[in-house]
């Protein structure tokens, strides 16, 4: 982990939740295949708040439902 902690992003968690399959997913998000991956392999490094709108419509969650906030440690600060 980082000095200033990470996010962790719970895309695929959701999307299996709701039960949504991956192909269903990136058609109503208007997404493509690729870009869930990386959402789903946590590999985002810049988010797009237009994608995670959709994201957000489409899974009918809020952005905290899909994003995480993981504090650094006393020993990494």
């Amino acid at each position: 982990m980082q000095k200033f902690g990470k996010i962790v992003i719970k895309v695929e968690e959701k999307i299996a939740e709701k039960g949504f399959s991956k192909n269903r997913f990136t058609h109503e998000a208007h997404m493509e295949h690729t870009q869930l991956n990386k959402f789903c392999r946590n590999e985002i490094t810049q988010l797009d708040t237009d994608v995670l709108a959709r994201i957000c419509t489409v899974l009918d969650c809020e952005i905290g439902e899909i994003l995480e906030f993981i504090p650094p440690s006393e020993e990494e600060k």
